[in-house]
């Protein structure tokens, strides 16, 4: 598979990744071996990022399109994102709400979809 994917996978941003990662394909068999057995640099990217947006914005509680809406344009690290959520600007606290009231109502919805 190629680099983009499998970095998707193990949830870690490609461009952090060491370059003999970046650039080669990896099998399903690697794939396997990296989740068994994390390397330091993936467990290090695992605990202390930079993360990707889908992990950044699942860490902050907000969606993807909310960190976007937010100013957030770079990968955060572990105590960027810290530093976040202890003081937390207007920004964060608003999509927060937008993403609880989203979240809500597809469950809502699905509820509704699942009785009929």
């Amino acid at each position: 598979m190629k680099p983009t994917t499998a970095a998707a996978k193990l949830g870690i941003y490609l461009p952090a990744a060491p370059e003999e990662f970046q650039s080669a394909s990896i099998t399903r068999a690697e794939l396997d071996a990296l989740r068994a057995d994390p390397p330091a640099w993936l467990a290090e990217l695992r605990r202390n990022g930079p993360f990707p947006r889908d992990v950044t914005a699942a860490k902050l509680g907000v969606s993807r399109s909310g960190l976007a809406r937010g100013g957030v344009t770079e990968a955060l690290t572990a105590d960027q994102i810290g530093e976040l959520i202890a003081e937390p600007p207007a920004w964060l606290k608003r999509e927060r709400e937008i993403h609880r009231d989203v979240v809500a109502a597809e469950a809502r919805r699905k509820a509704d979809a699942d009785k009929h």
